[in-house]
C-alpha cells in the first residue's frame, strides 16, 4: 500500500483559529505567496476572487477549511523542497492582507522535506497550476 502524499503546507493552531474567524467575517479566502522582499515575502490572505492567480502559479495545497494556498512559480522553484507552516504573529503586515486590521500578520515557517516526503512528492503528479484550476 502506498503511503499518502505529504502535505506541502499546513497551519499552526493559532493560524487556523484566525483563518476561521477571518472566513466567518469575509467569506471564502485564499493565500498567495509571491516572491520578493518585505511584504512580498509574507503569505497574503485575500477574499477568494479578489486576487487573480496567474496561469503558472502553483497550488501547494489547501489549509483550514479548504482554503487554497498558491505560490508563484518562481518562488516554488526555490521552495519545492520545503514544507511550509503558516503561523500568526503580532505586528502589522501588508494593508492588502485581510488579517492586517487585526494587529497580527501571517508568517511562514519552513523546514526541509524529509527524504521520504521528497521521494513521495517526486513520484506524484506535479502540483496543479492556475492554468488548470478554476476557482
Amino acid at each position: 500500500m502506498t503511503p499518502p502524499l505529504p502535505h506541502r503546507v499546513a497551519l499552526t493552531p493559532a493560524a487556523e483559529q484566525l483563518l476561521a474567524r477571518l472566513t466567518a467575517r469575509h467569506g471564502p479566502l485564499m493565500f498567495h505567496q509571491s516572491g520578493g522582499c518585505c511584504d512580498g515575502s509574507s503569505p497574503m490572505c485575500y477574499p477568494r476572487g479578489e486576487f487573480r492567480v496567474g496561469s503558472a502559479d502553483v497550488l501547494l495545497g489547501r489549509v483550514g477549511d479548504g482554503v487554497p494556498f498558491w505560490m508563484s512559480a518562481s518562488q516554488f522553484a526555490y521552495w519545492r523542497h520545503t514544507h511550509l507552516t503558516v503561523d500568526v504573529v503580532k505586528g502589522r503586515g501588508s494593508g492588502f492582507s485581510v488579517e492586517a486590521p487585526e494587529g497580527v500578520r501571517f508568517l511562514l515557517r519552513s523546514r526541509l522535506l524529509t527524504d521520504e516526503e521528497s521521494d513521495l512528492l517526486a513520484a506524484a503528479p506535479a502540483p496543479l497550476t492556475g492554468a488548470e484550476v478554476a476557482e
